[in-house]
């Protein structure tokens, strides 16, 4: 079990049984959309915030995306990460029918498809050093062409399908995401990977 500094944020209590099994850390579900009208679940996960910091693990479809947008929106600036899962097509097995979008929640993820989400967030493990960040900036994913160039879009999305990022992602949140984990070169090469044929074209 790894133990982390952040409490973690989930959906659901199966999300929270999953996430219990792997982490030594506070575990907070919002009940889906519930948390929207539950002014003392989101004073709790403000005040988690600010202690310690809260990392979000939201399902990869529409609803997900939704809670995590609320979540971010009601704790300091600052005190967030993201984890993200992939999007994967399938059902859980206690589920009779799959979701809306016909993709796997939290818990039908892996536990290292999990593992891996929830570390390359930029969690602090409890007994490691921190690891610096790179300079990854607004201006660096310009350069490498995925954002604000004619075929960015295309870029972006083939980037997101080889991380095993959700398509939902914003470039904001792209850019969070891979300035923990990549450096500028690493990048590059990624986006070359993800699309051998795509040129900067301004």
């Amino acid at each position: 079990m790894i133990k982390i500094r952040e409490a973690v944020i989930v959906e659901g209590k199966y999300d929270k049984m999953r996430i219990c099994a792997l982490f030594d850390t506070a575990v907070i579900e919002t009940g889906g959309f519930r948390v929207f009208n539950d002014a003392e679940k989101r004073a709790v996960i403000r005040q988690l915030a600010l202690g310690r910091g809260v990392v979000i693990l939201t399902d990869s479809d529409g609803a997900g995306f939704q809670i995590r947008g609320f979540l971010k929106g009601a704790v300091p600036e600052g005190c967030v990460k993201q984890a993200y899962i992939p999007e994967i097509e399938g059902k859980e097995r206690r589920k009779a029918a799959p979701s809306k979008q016909g993709l796997l929640g939290v818990e039908g993820m892996t536990d290292e498809v999990i593992v891996n989400a929830v570390l390359r967030s930029g969690v602090h493990v409890v007994g490691e050093s921190e690891a610096p960040e790179s300079e990854l900036t607004k201006s660096d994913l310009y350069e490498l062409g995925l954002t604000g160039r004619k075929n960015s879009a295309a870029l972006r999305s083939a980037l997101l399908k080889k991380l095993g990022f959700p398509r939902y992602m914003t470039t904001n949140a792209l850019l969070s995401a891979v300035r923990l984990m990549y450096t500028k070169d690493e990048l590059r090469k990624l986006c070359s990977e993800a699309d051998p044929e795509f040129r900067i074209e301004n």
